[in-house]
Order: structure tokens, then sequence, then C-alpha cells
């Protein structure tokens, strides 16, 4: 599983990755957890508002911190 935590370093998005590693942790799934900071990344996803996390390619949230809960339950 790829997750990528798309943001410009921001604290929201810092919290957003943290969140995410300790998800997976917890969850005890196997996945690659990549910050992306770079602008035309994070646009060419269609995001305009950050953080946003992306699973496998696919946008699940955008412009929120989501719980490490909300989380789980998306990996």
């Amino acid at each position: 599983m790829k997750i990528e935590v798309l943001g410009t370093g921001c604290a929201k998005c810092k919290t957003l990755y943290e969140n995410v590693k300790k998800a997976v942790e917890e969850s005890g799934k196997d996945a690659e957890i990549i910050k992306v900071e770079e602008i035309p990344k994070i646009m060419a996803y269609g995001v305009m508002s950050t953080p946003a996390l992306v699973v496998d390619g696919k946008v699940v949230f955008s412009g929120k911190t989501a719980s490490v809960a909300e989380i789980k339950g998306v990996i």
C-alpha cells in the first residue's frame, strides 16, 4: 500500500503525517508513507486545500487533518 501525505509543511500537514504513521503502526498494515511537499505534484491530484491524504493513488481526505481512527478506516 502506498500512502501519500500532501502538504507544504504546515502544522496540520505534519500532524496528518504523524497520524498516518500511528494508524499504519496500530493497524499492522504494510505501507509506504511518502510526504509530498512540491506544489506541482499536489496540484496533479486536483487537491485545492491541504493537508490531503492519498491512498494508492486515490485522494481520500482533503483540507483536514484526519484522526488516527479515520485513517485506519480507509487503509
